[in-house]
């Protein structure tokens, strides 16, 4: 039986969507309206980068970019409104915001972060107002996401207080740097730090590669990438060093200083410590590029479910009129679960950005907290990327051939979003750092695997933020549960059961994980064989996690909604990400023994129930998503429906 869910305002959902930074998400996309954005579609690669670049320049004078510095020199102290700005920008124009975050999150981020008051003083300001263009030059051509191995070296010449920048060799280039080829002038450059003492491993220096003329630095090379498979608004570019001397100064010092004699030191005495807390400081990158994967997402989304809500196709019977695609239950199943999805991931983030704003804004530093946000920032931007990267697609083909026409955007957002899986880290390994951190978690609690920490890992896990919205029942009273309802759609949308099966998967991963890798130990097993042999476990284990992280964010949003026709509308919504989740994965939870045969044919009769539900709110659900008109040029939004309206008359 079809349930009826009451309409729900608009507004209230999309005050709802806006979360705790509503208020800037509506004042900044009015700002970025007001920005000139070129129709790219036709442009060549020098075109597409110098309408990029003034667009950059254009949105330096809103201001916005300032959010996320400290106040101290002009900026706002507000890093979740910072990334809500980028959000918003990816909306507009994705080589826009790939390069701002280029500017503002990586190099202006890093200067931030791991200079102290000297460069922050000189830099900051020509960063924001984007007078001084900059790189972030990490990634090189035979260590891609090995960072802690990078090959370029920054040795210390005691006799004349400089630092000597120098690339060995042709696997030490720095690749596919964002401003490099054309516009950047500084770089912040990662290099194995070397003094006298020996190596204290990768650093972050100043490197000018141009001067104000433009004209390439002395021990430089500069190559251009050329033109890639999308985001050719940004001028991505290749750096080799030979013998650059910069003065020590240059030295980004804040975790890591040098003096004139060559002695190093370091707030920081482990050298492997010190590494992930200078790459955790900028971890605003991931979180931001798993922000902005969503709204592209949601533009996607809302193309192909305004299409669909007019376009006609076939019909019953000779004097019927054609039907509506979004009415067919295929359709339904084809673009709903993806947007129930898309809705679970905006939750999700936007609990992330609650926990980077607040562990960033702290008085004190919390490493613990800390270490959890990186894992958790990790997680997501794979699970957001990878969504992004399929959800576009979906989107394109539920559009037929239209979609696949570059005027209707669809193509070039699935051009341009394709690099999100593998930039700021690849999907594959930083779904292994979020499986490493969420291992530290267990066995801090777990110890020997006794039953007691068993029971205290997986009660944090469920319990933590959606203590208020779960039963009294006890944890393994819920998890008991598991198997145990009668095949009826009803007991599958009961939030209490979901949050304890997404919670067990959970703790069944990690639980035989971690025998595994007792087993490998006790075996005489080295670290290295140990992580090979348990990879793809890890892997499996860390997006079980993460995807309970996940609904929990959902859960947590809809406890906060007020309005109970809104909370009726996100419980459906909600209801069938989760279905849909368990039939993705159906095999594992049969194999396990946590669902019968019965209840999963009961969960996909649920999600086609659901889908039918939430079909006369689609329009609705891509509605709240609040991107401005202009933003979505698809003449398929326009022409079908005057298609129609010439055939009626």
């Amino acid at each position: 039986m079809i349930g009826v869910i009451a309409s729900t305002d608009l507004a209230v959902l999309q005050r709802h969507l806006g979360g705790r930074w509503a208020d800037i998400r509506a004042t900044f996309t009015d700002q970025i309206r007001q920005i000139p954005l070129s129709d790219t579609e036709n442009l060549d690669t020098a075109e597409h980068r110098v309408a990029t670049l003034q667009a950059l320049q254009a949105t330096a004078r809103t201001g916005i970019q300032r959010l996320g510095f400290d106040e101290k020199y002009g900026g706002g102290g507000d890093p979740g409104a910072s990334i809500t700005v980028f959000e918003i920008l990816a909306q507009a124009d994705l080589s826009l915001m790939v390069k701002a975050g280029v500017q503002w999150g990586l190099f202006g981020g890093a200067i931030n972060a791991l200079g102290t008051d000297v460069h922050h003083e000189k830099y900051l300001r020509p960063i924001m107002d984007a007078d001084l263009i900059g790189c972030f030059a990490m990634t090189e051509t035979g260590h891609g996401s090995d960072v802690q191995r990078i090959r370029t070296t920054a040795t210390y010449d005691p006799a004349t207080d400089e630092f000597v920048v120098h690339s060995p060799d042709s696997s030490a280039r720095k690749d596919y740097i964002g401003n490099a080829a054309n516009d950047g002038r500084l770089a912040v450059v990662f290099a194995q730090l070397v003094t006298a003492a020996g190596v204290h491993g990768p650093h972050a220096l100043l490197v000018p590669i141009r001067d104000e003329a433009g004209a390439t630095m002395q021990g430089v090379t500069i190559t251009d990438c050329g033109r890639k498979g999308g985001l050719n608004g940004v001028d991505n570019g290749r750096l080799m060093f030979s013998q650059v001397r910069v003065p020590r100064q240059a030295l980004l010092n804040r975790y890591g200083a040098v003096d004139e004699k060559g002695e190093y030191s370091s707030p920081v005495e482990s050298s492997s410590r010190r590494f992930f807390t200078m790459l955790g400081t900028l971890v605003r990158g991931r979180v931001s590029v798993a922000g902005s994967a969503g709204s592209a997402t949601k533009k996607a989304l809302a193309i192909a479910v305004r299409y669909g809500d007019v376009r006609r196709q076939f019909a019953a019977g000779a004097d019927a009129e054609e039907t509506v695609l979004l009415d067919y239950p295929a359709y339904q199943r084809t673009l709903l679960p993806v947007l129930a999805r898309t809705y679970a991931l905006h939750f999700a983030q936007d609990e992330l950005l609650r926990i980077m704003h607040e562990v960033q804004t702290a008085a004190e530093p919390d490493e613990q907290q800390q270490r959890e946000l990186e894992s958790r920032a990790a997680g997501m931007k794979a699970l957001a990327t990878w969504h992004a990267s399929e959800a576009v697609s979906v989107c394109r083909e539920a559009c037929g051939g239209a979609g696949y026409l570059a005027e209707n955007q669809i193509t070039q957002l699935k051009a341009d979003l394709d690099v999100f899986t593998t930039f700021e880290g690849a999907n594959t390994v930083l779904l292994q750092l979020a499986g490493k951190g969420l291992m530290t978690q267990y066995r801090e609690h777990v110890g020997d695997l006794d039953t007691v920490g068993m029971v205290g890992f997986i009660a944090e896990q469920v319990l933590g933020d959606v203590a208020e919205i779960t039963s009294a029942r006890s944890l393994l009273q819920r998890i008991r549960m598991i198997g145990g309802r009668e095949s009826d759609s009803a007991s599958l949308r009961d939030r209490d059961w979901q949050l304890a099966l997404f919670a067990d998967r959970t703790e069944h991963l990690v639980s035989s994980l971690g025998r595994r890798i007792q087993k490998a130990a006790k075996d005489g097993a080295d670290s290295e064989t140990i992580s090979s042999r348990t990879q793809n476990h890890v892997l499996r284990a860390a997006r079980a996690h993460v995807e309970h992280l996940v609904l929990q964010g959902f859960a947590v949003s809809i406890a906060k909604a007020e309005d109970p026709d809104l909370v009726a509308l996100l419980g459906a919504v909600c209801d069938l990400h989760v279905l849909s989740e368990i039939e993705r994965d159906a095999a594992w939870f049969l194999e396990h023994d946590r669902l019968t045969v019965s209840q999963t044919k009961t969960v996909s009769l649920g999600i086609d129930q659901l889908c039918a539900e939430l079909r006369p709110h689609a329009r609705l659900l891509v509605d709240g998503f609040s991107i401005p008109e202009e933003w979505l040029t698809a003449p398929i939004l326009f022409e079908e429906r005057e298609r129609q309206a010439s055939a009626r008359c």
